[in-house]
């Protein structure tokens, strides 16, 4: 058998109910491409670094250019992208601009992931 056999049915036979069903629950066309571009996101080392350790502590591009080895202005132009994602969220304090992760979700979908590549 074939691997093409292997992803198609033996016989032509929809299943009208489950079709129905699942097509009546999914999302628009532009919110799973909202979800896709999310996680084009996620897809990049250096935004995973930035995330975990925004994970860890809530920190300065100084503190973050340090603990990954990086410039500010790396940094930054990595920040900037994670903002407009909605995953990183900033405050000021005086001179200094701090970041962390946007809210509980972000917190969720990395140790979800972590979990995920650590299983068994």
């Amino acid at each position: 058998m074939t691997e093409h056999e292997l992803d198609t049915c033996g016989f032509l036979c929809v299943h009208e109910d489950k079709v129905a069903q699942v097509q009546a629950s999914l999302p628009q066309e532009d919110t799973l491409s909202r979800l896709a571009d999310l996680f084009k996101v996620f897809g990049d080392g250096t935004r995973i670094r930035i995330l975990y350790v925004l994970f860890e502590a809530e920190v300065c591009v100084c503190d973050l250019a340090k603990l990954l080895g990086m410039t500010q202005s790396a940094v930054s132009h990595q920040l900037r992208i994670l903002k407009q994602a909605h995953l990183v969220k900033s405050r000021r304090d005086g001179k200094t601009i701090f970041y962390s992760l946007a809210d509980e979700h972000v917190r969720t979908l990395l140790w979800q992931g972590m979990e995920h590549i650590n299983e068994d």
